[in-house]
């Protein structure tokens, strides 16, 4: 069941969002909670042949919009990303691996009750992208749901 939910989420990823298909992204893992996201360093590099800043922002936001994806289970709402930062800590010379975590119950519970009432509420995520255990790239961004 789990590779029907990934394979469906790359899907629509690359269908929706077509940069996805040229950063080479792929949905690596879902265990119902932590979202992994990846991508192959070669189309994402830069001139110092470690991950272009641009496609570590790009990865991390899908990151982030992926998992509210999967969370919200309303394959009808809009999801779009209202504000967003970044905190580049090391370079990444490898493979780009972005871990987005959920957000903690109560943020969740005051999310989703706003948006089964107004058809529209925010949320704030975290990534990281990592490589080799260290934490590379910090992102935390706001996403917005409507219906």
């Amino acid at each position: 069941m789990r590779e029907v939910i990934l394979a469906e989420t790359e899907r629509f990823l690359h269908e929706q969002i077509p940069l996805t298909r040229a950063m080479g992204v792929s949905v690596r893992s879902w265990d119902g909670q932590e979202l992994w996201l990846s991508a192959p360093l070669q189309p994402n590099h830069n001139h110092l042949g470690t991950a272009f800043g641009g496609s570590l922002s790009a990865l991390a936001t899908l990151a982030g919009y992926s998992l509210l994806w999967l969370l919200l289970e309303d394959r009808e709402a809009h999801i779009v990303i209202r504000d967003s930062s970044m905190r580049y800590r090391h370079p990444v010379r490898g493979d780009l691996q972005a871990r987005c975590a959920p957000p903690s119950r109560p943020e969740w519970d005051a999310f989703h009750a706003r948006f089964a009432h107004t058809g529209k509420a925010r949320l704030t995520l975290r990534v990281e992208i990592v490589e080799a255990d260290q934490v590379c790239v910090e992102f935390e961004g706001t996403f917005v749901a409507l219906r």
